[in-house]
């Protein structure tokens, strides 16, 4: 009966490692997934990664958004006044002249959201009496 569990035992343990495991994506929400495919992105020379790229400079993660800038510069070599550092007001200016250069390109950037509003109240109704 132990030479049946032994390679029982070792299938088990090799089949352990090979399911479950994300692999590097350019749309990952996982910054452990998401900066090596930028890294990938920019030594493949991949300008189709720029539209995401761009996105990516509104990123609410600093680091995503620090890689997201410098594969924009080594494959365009431009930044546009992009600072990654920067609150998302001060950001706004550079993100629009990427926006904007990526239209140039030809490729059309993602539509931002509608901006928040409140929702309408209704009119009071009248209290005046009726006629």
């Amino acid at each position: 009966m132990k030479s049946l569990s032994r390679p029982i035992f070792l299938a088990a343990v090799l089949l352990c490692g090979c399911f479950g495991r994300e692999h590097p994506s350019l749309k990952s929400k996982d910054p452990a997934l998401k900066i090596p495919a930028i890294k990938s992105a920019v030594n493949d020379h991949d300008l189709a990664a720029c539209k995401e790229l761009v996105k990516d400079l509104d990123n609410d993660d600093p680091a995503i958004r620090f890689y997201a800038v410098e594969g924009l510069r080594k494959l365009t070599g431009e930044t546009f006044g992009y600072r990654y550092y920067d609150d998302e007001a001060a950001r706004k200016p550079a993100v629009a002249k990427w926006k904007a250069w990526l239209e140039a390109q030809g490729i059309i950037p993602d539509p931002q959201p509608p901006p928040a509003t409140a929702p309408a109240t209704p009119e009071p109704a009248s209290t005046a009496p009726a006629a």
